[in-house]
């Protein structure tokens, strides 16, 4: 066979594996959207945060969920503290080439900000979570360059090892993520953020927290730690319920994702 034919054969083969590749990484994608279910879900949460001096503050809300035509929506509500009550937080998956949209609403201030650029990476409402990465745990990687890399197993678990960069010329402070995600249940029970080499923050949960609900899985307690702050904030789920009295037009629409019922 002629070099060149040689070279296109090799070119082929190439072309085919990375082909290969994007459809495995698109179905691991799809399988973990797949736990946020088309009809609302809400959830009932606390948000523990501890500084570096061992100081204790704590958030209770409603987390409102759903995918609309597709895409992921998704609105944290506060109740507590009294400080803080009325805040919220709205995420919005752009699709089809658009960005993503985050929005915040705080009582005290009495408007709507829209989160953008490197604010996206700033602490929410004093937690251990940035607004990105609580779009992300919702499987929202729609703004990210997502690939596999070599599975390993966390404990005796499978797991996929998803890394997500941020989009050429994005002011993210993170270079990359790596989500460790669960075969069984598509969901992600450790990530890794990284800023340049070094690991800044982890999130990690233990797979007997994987609980269901309505046939969707989701995981009842997990731990985010910034290791160059020395501060952390455990996320609980309380309880889980749908409601037929909730609008998801109004829920998730930023000029009335704050208003209450």
């Amino acid at each position: 066979m002629k070099a060149t034919s040689w070279l296109g054969a090799l070119l082929l083969l190439a072309m085919a594996g990375a082909t290969q590749a994007d459809d495995a990484t698109q179905k691991l994608l799809d399988c973990m959207r797949a736990n946020i279910p088309p009809s609302l879900q809400i959830k009932e949460v606390e948000l523990n945060s501890t500084d570096r001096s061992g100081a204790e503050r704590q958030l209770k809300g409603k987390v409102y969920a759903a995918r609309a035509d597709g895409l992921i929506r998704v609105l944290l509500r506060v109740s507590r503290p009294r400080d803080l009550d009325g805040a919220a937080y709205l995420m919005r998956e752009g699709g089809a080439g658009r960005s993503d949209e985050i929005f915040l609403y705080l009582p005290a201030i009495q408007r709507v900000r829209k989160i953008s650029g490197a604010s996206s990476d700033g602490a929410l409402l004093g937690t251990d979570f940035s607004y990105n990465d609580m779009k992300q745990l919702q499987a929202a990687f729609g703004d990210t360059r997502p690939a596999l890399e070599k599975p390993t197993t966390l404990g005796d678990r499978p797991v996929e090892v998803l890394s997500l960069l941020p989009p050429a010329g994005s002011p993210s402070r993170y270079s990359r993520v790596l989500a460790y995600v669960d075969r069984q249940s598509c969901t992600a029970l450790k990530a890794e953020f990284f800023e340049g080499k070094t690991l800044r923050k982890e999130l990690s949960a233990s797979a007997d927290s994987l609980k269901r609900a309505d046939g969707y899985w989701y995981l009842s307690e997990l731990l985010m730690r910034d290791l160059k702050e020395n501060t952390r904030t455990r996320l609980k789920v309380t309880g889980v319920s749908g409601s037929a009295d909730e609008l998801p037009s109004r829920l998730f629409d930023p000029t009335s994702f704050y208003r209450g019922n």
